[in-house]
């Protein structure tokens, strides 16, 4: 089921402090890229975007000379979505940023929960900037780090100039560590050209087989000292749909505050196509994806990365949901 033409796609940008979050919204803002998008900011001044860029300001919407509009998050997220929806014909996309947001969750959450937004506009990819200087001491300064790197679908993996080979293979291993799923750009003061992490499909699951074409193959258990860790459980019976929907639900209704990001592809008994399911924190969203090839192994495969994850309880629930 293709996405609607209609349906603007939307990016959430996060990262911790210094990472290079600015660098990135200031090229985007700023850049003739031949594209226009929507910024939604928490603070415009901490931006500190150039301020000739400004062409028209009010209290919340900037227009900006190559036609990106910037918002300020002074009001909650879906009236200002709503708004520009209103004035959709002037850009291509909607960024949002998360300064000062640990966890990108409740934002992502406002496209599962909200029938309008949902109908207009869907949720793209969620990029997380990582300083790969200091990411290894931000992970022992608290939970930021981590649960940024949990929830990304595409990693900016900033500052490869400033540190050696070795000290990179490190940075990249923690980060597979926590999240082996999310595709790793290196970069260099957040250059990259924007077509490579801009309207992906990296969250929406119905192109997530273009976007990491191994998503099925073996999983395994990532099982590592880290409290922030990934799971995977396979299965080659066909699921119960039924049973599937009610174990998830209780199961994200306990343990959703910990469970950052859960996706699947599963294997419905008779069903021609895949069942693509997506999870953050308490929400999840499920719809019918491409179909089975002739011959094909139809096997299933869940993904969570999350802290204090039940191995052993979630793989025996997975394997109650099986035909």
């Amino acid at each position: 089921m293709a996405m609607s033409p209609s349906q603007v796609p939307v990016t959430v940008l996060t990262g911790y402090l210094g990472a290079g979050k600015t660098t990135l919204l200031n090229r985007i803002l700023s850049e003739q890229h031949g594209k226009k998008y929507a910024v939604i900011v928490n603070e415009f001044g901490e931006l500190g975007v150039d301020n000739d860029l400004v062409v028209n300001a009010d209290e919340e919407v900037f227009e900006m000379n190559n036609g990106c509009i910037c918002c300020t998050v002074r009001g909650d997220l879906i009236r200002i979505i709503e708004g520009l929806m209103k004035r959709k014909d002037k850009f291509d996309g909607i960024l949002v940023e998360t300064t000062g947001l640990a966890d990108p969750g409740p934002v992502a959450q406002t496209f599962f929960t909200d029938d309008d937004v949902k109908a207009r506009t869907r949720l793209d990819a969620i990029i997380t900037v990582v300083d790969a200087k200091h990411f290894l001491g931000q992970l022992e300064q608290g939970d930021e780090a981590q649960e940024q790197v949990a929830f990304a679908d595409v990693i900016l993996l900033n500052k490869t100039d400033l540190v050696s080979a070795d000290e990179l293979k490190k940075v990249e291993g923690r980060i597979k560590a926590i999240n082996p799923y999310a595709r790793i750009h290196k970069t260099e003061k957040s250059k990259i050209e924007l077509e490579a992490i801009l309207d992906k499909g990296a969250f929406d699951l119905k192109r997530i087989l273009e976007f990491e074409p191994d998503f099925l193959e073996h999983g395994h258990d990532h099982d590592h000292e880290e409290e922030v860790k990934s799971l995977s459980l396979t299965a080659d019976r066909p699921v119960d749909p039924d049973k599937f929907q009610k174990w998830m639900g209780a199961l994200l209704q306990i343990k959703g505050p910990d469970i950052f990001r859960s996706k699947g592809i599963l294997a419905i008994d008779g069903a021609p196509r895949r069942y693509v399911y997506q999870g953050v924190h308490m929400m999840m969203d499920a719809d019918w994806g491409q179909p089975w090839k002739d011959g094909e192994t139809r096997s299933s495969k869940l993904v969570f990365i999350g802290r204090n994850l039940d191995g052993e309880n979630l793989k025996r629930g997975f394997q109650d949901c099986l035909k």
